[in-house]
């Protein structure tokens, strides 16, 4: 498929899934709060968002904002992050991120990528999904949805979410980005996950996809 006729695929797309899914907006209830929405993002790894949205109910109940956090001890943090799994590594990059967004970013989320990068735990899933939910800034949140539904519908070629990232930066103006990925991780549950996908339910199946 030639690089024109993926960017008016994708233009297909983002308008299909605007129309079903208009108010589309992170799962995670993070209050507008930008460190929230990082802790949140860094315990949804290998986690359901339902189940970090009720551990979190504890975790800001017991430390509400990033000067709590940078001063809480680990083993406080894991008993309170335990059921999101991998708890003892995320606890410690939430309580270290905090330090550095305290010492070195005074108190504030960064909000370009490199310096989100630099906060431990921290990757360009978790980066994009702060520079678009938060900053309005143009961001490909490439997880698992976004990776497997670009691919079946012939926008990108690989499951590296860097590439997929890269692939449909291109092919989607900016501020369309944010909430196209949002919208595709609800089709993706609805309508499209990775096992029995409901190809008659769906409103692209004109496009010959590649399921895999």
């Amino acid at each position: 498929m030639t690089e024109k006729k993926k960017k008016e695929r994708a233009r297909i797309a983002a308008d299909g899934l605007k129309a079903l899914y208009p108010d589309a907006t992170c799962a995670l209830e993070y209050g507008g709060d930008p460190w929230r929405l990082l802790v949140m993002g860094r315990l949804s790894a290998q986690c359901t968002d339902a189940r970090v949205n009720v551990v979190c109910r504890d975790l800001f109940r017991e430390y509400p904002d990033v000067y709590a956090m940078a001063a809480a001890e680990y083993g406080s943090v894991e008993k309170l992050v335990f059921s999101c799994g991998v708890y003892k590594v995320k606890a410690a990059n939430i309580v270290d991120f905090s330090k550095i967004i305290v010492e070195k970013f005074g108190g504030k989320v960064p909000d370009n990528m490199e310096d989100l990068l630099t906060l431990p735990g921290v990757g360009r899933k978790i980066a994009n999904l702060i520079l678009g939910d938060i900053f309005r800034k143009p961001a490909i949140v490439a997880d698992t949805h976004c990776i497997r539904i670009s691919n079946r519908w012939g926008l990108c070629e690989s499951t590296d979410p860097k590439k997929v990232e890269f692939t449909l930066a291109k092919l989607l103006p900016g501020e369309e980005q944010s909430d196209f990925c949002h919208r595709i991780v609800l089709f993706g549950r609805d309508i499209c996950p990775a096992r029995s996908p409901k190809c008659s339910e769906c409103p692209f199946n004109n496009f010959g996809c590649k399921l895999k």
